[in-house]
């Protein structure tokens, strides 16, 4: 019996754990933005402002420092992005065909190598 009621429980909990994450609020890169500025300008108590937007007080922070990297990167000149999947695709693409050409191009050396040695030896 107890085997029944604890499989059950487990049933429950997962079916619950995949509700929660299912329903978990997603927030964009301006609500992001506009929460931390909030927390930045002091108005109100970090612990309230979370409180008010419903996330953790560990939410808050992370983004806090991932906005404040990526101001002092900007700042500093660190313009560089991470590349887009179509953009790896190509590069990836480009790659292949360059060392398609080198292998051609090394083994058409290579050949012409081997013919001026045989017809040096052949003189001699």
């Amino acid at each position: 019996m107890n085997k029944t009621s604890g499989t059950s429980k487990d049933a429950a909990d997962k079916l619950v754990r995949g509700i929660k994450r299912k329903t978990r609020k997603h927030y964009s890169a301006e609500e992001k933005i506009r929460i931390v500025l909030a927390g930045l300008r002091g108005e109100e108590s970090i612990a309230a402002l979370c409180r008010r937007e419903g996330i953790a007080e560990s939410l808050y922070y992370s983004w806090s420092k991932e906005f404040l990297e990526a101001g002092k990167n900007r700042l500093a000149g660190d313009t560089a992005r991470q590349a887009t999947s179509p953009e790896v695709k190509e590069l990836r693409s480009e790659s292949a065909a360059l060392k398609e050409v080198v292998a051609e191009l090394t083994l058409e050396n290579r050949l012409l190598k081997k013919s001026m040695i045989g017809d040096g030896g052949d003189e001699e």
